[in-house]
Parts: C-alpha cells; sequence; structure tokens
C-alpha cells in the first residue's frame, strides 16, 4: 500500500455544509485532591461530514479527553459542544445515550470482541437492541462484513482471527446501526505497521464511499499521515488552529 502524497487539500469553507460538529471555547477540568487539571482548555474546533481526521499528541496532551467530548462520553466543563442541531452540554444523560447509540460508533484499541462469539455474531449483538427481524439482522450482518473486508471469516471465534481482522470485526460492529461518526481510540496500538495501514485503509473506505466522520486518536505518525485533517494536542490545547490540512508535514 502506497503512502499518501503532499498534496493540500483546502479547509472546507462551502457555507451549504452543515458543520457536523462545531466547538467553542471548550474546557474540561477535572477536580482532584490535589487541585485542578485542565484536560483541555480552549478547544474551537469545526468538523464537517465525511471527514477522516486524526487526533494526536503525547500521552497526557488531552487528545483521549477530546475524543470523549466529541463522542458524548463526557461533557465539557465550559464552553459549547454543537453536534448538528444538538447542543451536547445542555442535554441529560438520557439523551446522550440515545445520540450515542443513534449517531456515534466506537472503536477502541483492545478490540472488545466477545471471544465465544463467532465475528459474525459479534456484530449482530451490537444489532439485538434495533427493531429488526433475525434475517434483517443477518442480511445487514453480511453487509457490514463484506464492506470490512471479513466475509470469509464470518463463523471465525476471534482466537481463530489476526489482530487486523478482529479489528475490522469491531469496525464492522461500530457501523451496525448506521452512525454518522465512527470515533476510534488509538485503533492501531496492538498493530505492526502493515496491519495498521490495512485498518486505516477501510477507515478511509468509509469516509470517502460512505461518507461517515471519522476520528482517529494516535500517537503514530504513519497513521495521521494517511488522515485529511491532523489536530495536533499539547497540554489540553490544539497546537494547530481549527487543525487545518498538514498531509505528511
Amino acid at each position: 500500500m502506497t503512502t499518501l502524497t503532499n498534496e493540500e487539500i483546502p479547509p472546507m469553507e462551502n457555507p451549504s455544509i452543515q458543520k457536523l460538529y462545531e466547538l467553542q471555547d471548550v474546557t474540561r477540568v477535572f477536580r482532584t485532591g490535589g487541585g485542578e487539571v485542565r484536560a483541555i482548555s480552549d478547544v474551537n474546533l469545526e468538523i464537517y461530514p465525511g471527514e477522516l481526521i486524526s487526533i494526536e499528541g503525547p500521552s497526557g496532551s488531552g487528545k483521549t479527553t477530546l475524543l470523549q467530548v466529541l463522542g458524548a462520553l463526557d461533557k465539557a466543563t465550559s464552553g459549547t459542544v454543537r453536534f448538528g442541531e444538538t447542543e451536547l452540554t445542555e442535554i441529560d444523560d438520557k439523551e446522550l445515550t440515545e445520540l450515542r447509540a443513534r449517531d456515534l460508533g466506537f472503536v477502541f484499541q483492545s478490540f472488545n470482541l466477545i471471544p465465544t462469539l463467532t465475528a459474525a455474531e459479534n456484530v449482530e449483538a451490537a444489532l439485538v437492541t434495533v427493531a429488526h427481524s433475525k434475517k434483517e439482522r443477518r442480511a445487514r450482518v453480511d453487509e457490514l462484513l463484506e464492506v470490512v473486508g471479513l466475509s470469509e471469516r464470518r463463523d471465525h471465534l476471534p482466537t481463530r482471527l489476526s489482530g487486523g481482522e478482529q479489528q475490522r470485526v469491531a469496525i464492522a460492529r461500530a457501523l451496525a446501526n448506521g452512525p454518522r461518526v465512527i470515533l476510534a481510540d488509538e485503533p492501531t496500538g496492538n498493530l505492526d505497521s502493515e496491519t495498521a495501514r490495512e485498518v486505516v485503509s477501510v477507515l478511509r473506505k468509509l469516509s470517502t464511499e460512505r461518507g461517515v466522520t471519522v476520528i482517529i486518536v494516535t500517537h503514530a505518525e504513519e497513521v495521521a499521515r494517511m488522515t485529511e485533517r491532523r489536530i495536533r494536542m499539547l497540554d489540553g490545547r490544539m497546537l494547530n488552529g481549527n487543525g487545518d490540512p498538514t498531509w505528511n508535514q
């Protein structure tokens, strides 16, 4: 697989394209026995449908906290976080749970597959709470496994799958309910470099062909280089404005 070129991609400025996320002056403060810790501070960010974005930085830079705020897993202490027409800081926990189930899919470093279920069953488990018949669920599972290139491995348990294949099952599971956004926290952290590129290529395909917004937290330079826009974090702050396109820089 070849890496991307140094081509500069202009920022999205078409006013007819509605922003998916808009963060204004977002700060998240954790209070501890020793005082306060500002995990992220004064973050201003716009994200559009179908973008492939990386959030990168060293440990403690705030990248995971930012991902949790974007994923409605945590609320900002101050500032505004708008997702579509919804202000996330103003809705209650039940509404946040419904939004996550409807609009967001999550992928983690550790795969989190159920070891006693096959690849197909792991994906189908994410559809159980949705009003689909068993036949509809099976058809949806087949579709998603084909999207991630694992149709022939559908009946294999996780122990018979490689790390990259397990992560692709996790991606298929995250897609089960047709989310608008995939949020991936170090999705290649347990993978070798070649397998990591394969996994990011799957995520990129979701962005370019299906219009899913994909946001990847990573500390890996090679992974960040494969995304359209790189948001660099340090000490809770963004280092490069709105994360302007910075291909291979």
